[in-house]
């Protein structure tokens, strides 16, 4: 039996236990495994430390770094997380729809575990603890590729929660992760349609491409955040500074920081000049167009491909727009379909901007970096779905779970 095989046939085998565990349970394990985090915490930090050196030596980026870092902070966070899922409303078993047909027969739907899920993700280790968390309590198998620059901290954290399952008497195949991260067994794994259900990969564009064309496996597309912040004329220039300010640099590498803004022509001249110099004394490269270049001397030419690129650094591309018509094409060529925002104070702009621009999330007068399933307040979040079907924008217990019709009768038969 082949390595990617096994993996699925020992999900298989869990899910079938997990999928049945009462809220009690789930919620149980989940504070053992938060306690265990705790517990292991320095002993995960000094794995992940030798990742992080490695890493460094390879000469990857900075915002990376920031991503494969793990501190006493994150891991407390990771553990708070698990405790915050614990506090969820368990989806399984919820009865949505009920109907009594005049024959007598009795239709319900209720939510039911997806069944067994794969995730591919890059440098982040607290994926592994959110994955393992909101899979376990929608009830779900779940198998883990991180990217190779994690994986002794990733197998650290999956060992940590390996251990809570055995002392918990449940299968501790309800987690597993590939140690192997090769691209061949990557590629084999989003073949094994026959044992895992869905597949939901986190990361780069490159990654997501990658594994939406090469799976056989049901994927959701998550990730993947070309934003733009469209500044339009009415906008109240501090507001819209500090919003850009904090989109681009409070934490650059995530998917919902923001990578183009748009500026109206007709406040260009009031906003270009200060945002500048705010974002330079960040340290951000600006690549802007020619009338951005007028008003920011330092900037350097943006070609075609910046408005594509989602940078997941301190870049940002930015460009003069004419008005409300240009910012909507301009996205709907160039976004992903993740987060976009207008700073206005016109109400009419800020209405067809929300109904027309094709997102996930649309923002009036607020940064971008609100998508994320915590700040709005559904608890963690598996990932953030650009896609429409199954699920779209940040994707918490719910969207962990399908439905099934049960139908009681009493001897009814169809004539």
């Amino acid at each position: 039996m082949e390595y990617i095989e096994k993996l699925g046939v020992a999900a298989k085998e869990a899910e079938i236990q997990i999928a049945q565990l009462s809220t009690k349970i789930k919620n149980e394990i989940l504070l053992k495994a938060a306690q265990a985090l705790l517990d292991n915490c320095n002993k995960i930090l000094e794995i992940n430390k030798k990742d992080v050196e490695n890493a460094i030596n390879s000469g990857v980026k900075k915002a990376f770094i920031d991503r494969l870092t793990l501190t006493e902070k994150r891991v407390e966070d990771m553990a708070d997380g698990l405790k915050q899922i614990a506090s969820l409303n368990d989806p399984v078993g919820e009865f949505t729809y009920g109907k009594t047909l005049p024959n007598g027969l009795i239709i319900q739907q209720k939510r039911v575990p997806l069944g067994v899920v794969a995730i591919i993700f890059e440098s982040r280790p607290n994926v592994t603890a959110d994955a393992f968390g909101l899979c376990l309590k929608s009830g779900n198998a779940v198998i883990l590729r991180g990217g190779k620059e994690a994986i002794n901290t990733n197998i650290a954290i999956v060992n940590v929660f390996k251990n809570v399952l055995k002392a918990c008497n449940i299968n501790e195949n309800a987690v597993q992760i590939l140690e192997d991260t090769s691209h061949d067994t990557a590629n084999k794994l989003m073949k094994a349609h026959q044992y895992i259900d869905v597949l939901i990969p986190r990361g780069s564009a490159r990654l997501i491409n990658t594994v939406i064309e090469n799976s056989t496996i049901p994927c959701i597309q998550t990730g993947i955040g070309n934003c733009h912040i469209f500044v339009d004329e009415s906008a109240d220039i501090t507001k819209a500074v500090n919003i850009i300010i904090n989109a681009k640099t409070q934490r650059p590498g995530v998917c919902n920081a923001v990578e183009t803004l748009l500026i109206h022509k007709n406040c260009a001249e009031n906003i270009l000049p200060q945002l500048g110099e705010e974002l330079i004394k960040r340290n951000v490269e600006i690549r802007g167009d020619e009338i951005t270049r007028k008003y920011i001397p330092s900037s350097i030419p943006a070609t075609e491909e910046d408005w594509a690129t989602e940078y997941e650094d301190y870049i940002v591309a930015i460009k003069v727009v004419e008005n409300l018509d240009e910012v909507i094409k301009h996205i709907t060529k160039y976004g992903t379909k993740h987060s976009e925002c207008i700073v206005t104070e016109n109400y009419s702009n800020a209405q067809r901007f929300l109904n027309e621009v094709d997102a996930a999330a649309v923002y009036v007068n607020a940064s971008t970096r609100f998508t994320d399933g915590g700040q709005f307040g559904f608890g963690a979040e598996i990932g953030i779905s650009t896609q429409k079907l199954h699920a779209r924008g940040p994707m918490g217990l719910k969207e962990l779970t399908t439905t099934k019709y049960v139908i009681t009768g009493n001897g009814q038969i169809r004539e």
